[in-house]
């Protein structure tokens, strides 16, 4: 096959999710397409930025076709903060990390013990005011390690101390809970699915929970750390009291753990079904139909590492394309995988923006520039 021919042929699509602290997924897509045709003027590209379920989720399904909207809800400290969510034909996407989510704190400024989630239950209500039958909820960039009880709270349910009042807010409070009563939460969650959509299947407590491995990110002290343990173990306990046997299974269901334990409070009391967030997004984004046709899929993201092979994006990408046989290469701001490591995930290559800048603030600070050049990288490599 001659060049020109590979070249009327060719069809790119960019799936990439956001370089976290210089671009966001859109960016990201922008950049790409950008270099892509320096070098192929008339490349057909086809842009679609995912997300995982963790901050940038919403940006995604936006750029997807869904319709923005905004609601004033609770943050994570009490005062009240914009959210974005997104509606589309009786599906909503909504982040938690919109409302309750470490954006929203001063820089510096931690609350481990006493962060709610009292806004995200505000987000889920605006989701179902604006008609939504199913929500795909994304977890993830908490600043919250409440178990979803600030959540619960917004939706009706109550917790209540020895004195029957209710407890305060954050997860260090629920060591205080003497019960909980569920009989006022919104009834309309009977008749809406619930996915909740996260990367992270860590249990609720002990030493893959929560507190333990989030819980220092979000400003806890080791001290911190064994208090906020104690206390969703107790919440766990007054749950399984009031609710039975699930709440036990529940709180080592995969996902519980997530987003300081929101995700417990949702598949404890709201039946959610958890669902891996980058699987739940390509469904929501119309990843199949995208990747129908494509010679070429360039996914990729801030940082490919590790972290990378369990659930976040790039994986999940990599994975649906390799299923339909078509080739994969990734872009990143830095490498920390083997080639076989991204062979093994579905990867032929990875370009990272660090093999162009070596200095991290100046790559930082050039990321869509450095970003087009690897573009140019790709089409020269690949295209021609």
């Amino acid at each position: 096959m001659t060049d020109g021919a590979v070249l009327e042929t060719a069809r790119v699509l960019v799936a990439a999710d956001k370089f976290k602290g210089s671009l966001t997924a859109v960016e990201v897509a922008e950049r790409v397409t950008a270099g892509l045709r320096r070098v192929v003027p008339d490349l057909r590209v086809e842009t679609l930025p995912v997300a995982d379920g963790g901050d940038g989720t919403v940006a995604a399904a936006v750029a997807a076709g869904f319709e923005r909207r905004e609601a004033r809800v609770t943050g994570p400290l009490g005062t009240p903060v914009t959210a974005a969510y997104a509606v589309r034909d009786g599906v909503a996407v909504v982040e938690m990390a919109e409302a309750s989510g470490l954006q929203h704190l001063p820089e510096g400024v931690f609350a481990a013990l006493t962060a709610t989630t009292y806004g995200s239950g505000e987000l889920l209500l605006a989701a179902l005011d604006a008609g939504a039958r199913t929500i795909v909820f994304g977890v993830g960039g908490s600043a919250t390690t409440d178990g979803g009880a600030g959540m619960l709270a917004a939706l009706g349910a109550r917790f209540l101390d020895g004195a029957g009042e209710p407890v305060g807010p954050g997860g260090g409070a629920l060591a205080d809970l003497a019960t909980a009563d569920f009989s006022g939460l919104d009834a309309r969650f009977k008749d809406v699915e619930l996915v909740l959509a996260s990367d992270v299947d860590n249990p609720l407590t002990g030493p893959k929970g929560a507190p333990a491995i989030y819980g220092p990110q979000k400003g806890a002290s080791p001290e911190d750390v064994a208090t906020l343990d104690a206390a969703l173990a107790h919440y766990a306990k007054v749950l399984e009291g009031v609710l039975g046997a699930k709440a036990a299974e529940a709180a080592l269901a995969p996902g519980a753990g997530a987003a300081g334990g929101i995700g417990y409070g949702a598949l404890v009391a709201l039946d959610a079904v958890f669902r891996p967030g980058i699987e739940v997004m390509l469904d929501v984004l119309g990843f199949a139909p995208a990747l129908a046709g494509a010679t070429l899929v360039i996914t990729g993201e801030g940082s490919l590492d590790e972290q990378t092979l369990h659930g976040k994006a790039p994986a999940g990408v990599a994975a649906a394309a390799r299923a339909a046989g078509i080739e994969v290469v990734a872009v990143c701001g830095r490498l920390l995988l083997q080639p076989g490591q991204l062979g093994e995930a579905g990867i032929r290559r990875a370009y990272a923006l660090t093999e162009l800048e070596p200095d991290p603030a100046r790559c930082m600070a050039n990321a869509g520039p450095l970003l087009e050049q690897a573009a140019q990288n790709i089409a020269s490599d690949f295209l021609l």
